[in-house]
């Protein structure tokens, strides 16, 4: 056994297969691009991936093996069988070797890159989601702005005690935030009923004189603080602020339960819209019911989602483990053989 001629052929294939995977990754990523429309397709590259992995293995594994066989010392009165077994054994021994070495120098250069490709990706999915709140709380101030510095102040309460957005999360993580922000949406109906209220008692105050005006403007006033569910009003009622954790808390409770309010939570729940929305109970309860729905529709579709990412995933896991067991026995018979021509020429030119 000629150690010396073996770890030359590893250490050839080894430097052979650094730089043809090296190559390879620059003419992927030259071919990939985040555009739509734009570079190969998935497909195409991970086909291409596998052809260039195969060559690899070809080149660098016959590279090795022919070194190994070449340069290892003439076995003088040895029977040609054994010769032949021995230049196989060492191809095949100089391929294991640079297999292992690669396999160490790869794995650890892949498993910083990968760290690194999740810990960036991580960052950008937190700023995207802090972002997309940041826009989304703009926008809700902007809307209620329209309302006036009454439902301004309502609609602070409103994105101050909900908390929707890091507060309601199933297990899955699912976030029925969004959905807590629609129930609790004002009825343009009734905003549209209660301007024209308004401006008819301005008008008829200004008829009746001073006086008139202050009983016209009493009354508003009293009808903005009052209790009746049906008309919209521009400021909160007395018990607001525990209105969106109540809320939350019916909310939370029926999606542990499958996502169906029981009849008294049901009529709580409504109750609780009807009185920051100004809708009727009847109305109030089943908007409620047709967000529940949706959520649960919606949250359905995202773990479909997922489980074919998962699925997906897991199918070009085990594609590209399956290849490259292939590509690797090719690289071990192809080291083998060209090891036997290698000897073979070594004997011939001594």
């Amino acid at each position: 056994m000629s150690w010396a001629s073996v770890l030359a052929g590893a250490a050839a294939a080894a430097a052979l297969s650094l730089i043809l995977l090296v190559l390879g990754t620059g003419l992927g990523l030259a071919a990939m691009s985040p555009w739509a429309g734009e570079g190969a397709q998935a497909q195409t590259i991970g086909v291409t991936g596998i052809v260039w992995l195969a060559l690899t293995q070809l080149a660098a594994s016959g590279l090795g093996g022919y070194l190994a066989g070449r340069l290892r010392t003439r076995w003088r009165d040895t029977h040609v069988d054994e010769v032949h077994f021995r230049d196989t054994a060492h191809g095949l021994l100089s391929w294991a070797v640079a297999t292992l070495f690669t396999a160490a120098l790869l794995g650890a250069t892949i498993s910083g890159i990968l760290g690194a490709g999740v810990k960036a990706a991580s960052t950008v999915a937190g700023g995207t989601v802090a972002a997309a709140g940041a826009a989304g709380a703009a926008g809700a101030g902007a809307g209620v702005g329209a309302i006036g510095s009454a439902g301004r102040d309502a609609g602070s309460a409103s994105m101050t005690g909900g908390g929707s957005e890091s507060g309601l999360r199933d297990a899955t993580g699912f976030d029925l935030g969004y959905y807590l922000d629609a129930m609790l949406r004002r009825d343009p109906a009734a905003t549209s009923a209660t301007s024209a209220t308004a401006a008819g008692n301005t008008a008829a105050g200004s008829s009746m004189g001073t006086a008139g005006a202050a009983g016209s403007t009493g009354s508003s006033n009293a009808g903005l603080n009052g209790a009746n569910p049906a008309t919209l009003r521009t400021q909160p009622d007395v018990g607001t602020a525990n209105l969106l954790p109540e809320l939350s808390r019916l909310l939370m409770h029926a999606w542990r339960q499958g996502g169906t309010l029981s009849p008294e939570d049901q009529r709580q729940a409504g109750a609780l819209v009807s009185q920051r929305t100004g809708l009727s109970q009847v109305d109030a309860e089943r908007r409620v019911n047709e967000l529940l729905q949706r959520a649960r529709t919606d949250a359905q579709a995202a773990e479909a989602r997922a489980r074919d990412a998962a699925d997906t995933a897991r199918k070009a896991a085990m594609q590209a483990a399956l290849w490259m067991f292939v590509a690797l026995l090719i690289g071990a018979f192809t080291a083998s053989w060209l090891a036997t021509i290698g000897g073979r020429q070594r004997d011939q030119h001594d």
